[in-house]
């Protein structure tokens, strides 16, 4: 059902104006006709664009016989693809059993309130994306998030606040 919708969805031509797909061409050239090839292709055209463009799809269905299905199926499966674009900044907040137990929902909250975003979601400027995951595996430091490779432990909802001010100070 998720996959008939994805597909059923009209690629919007604004939202892929700026996407050259040439980008593509060497990666294709070197999967073409190698058995196996699917994740390779997605991981490495995830790579170029930092996402996969809807019309990406098109473009390795077409080149590489894989169905459009096939492809989104993949795609949706595997936690590492994402569909849509991510912001300057990803914050992975740690929300395993130790983060949990020392409010790492707080954290998250205060972060959702500040930025005006949901998990999942990218402020309308770009600059950061909001990620819940499982574990970052600092333990010690719960509760913890990830700024990019940066991480910071130890949080509270003003530390988290104050973190993310000084981010954006240093991109304006």
């Amino acid at each position: 059902m998720r996959i008939k919708k994805i597909l059923n969805k009209k690629v919007s031509q604004k939202k892929n104006e700026n996407i050259d797909l040439n980008l593509l061409n060497p990666i294709i050239e070197k999967y073409k006709n190698k058995k196996g090839n699917l994740i390779p292709v997605l991981q490495k055209t995830q790579e170029i664009y930092k996402y996969i463009p809807d019309i990406v799809f098109y473009k390795i269905s077409k080149d590489l016989g894989h169905s459009l299905s096939e492809l989104y199926g993949v795609a949706t499966f595997y936690s590492q693809f994402r569909l849509n674009p991510v912001g300057k900044h990803i914050i992975k907040v740690c929300h395993g059993t130790a983060c949990h137990v020392q409010d790492a929902v707080e954290i998250t909250d205060a972060i959702k309130d500040f930025l005006k975003i949901n998990d999942g979601e990218t402020t309308e400027n770009g600059l950061f994306t909001l990620e819940s995951v499982a574990c970052l595996g600092c333990c010690s430091l719960a509760p913890v998030m990830m700024i990019g490779e940066e991480t910071y432990g130890k949080l509270n909802q003003k530390k988290t606040v104050k973190f993310l001010k000084n981010i954006i100070k240093k991109n304006n």
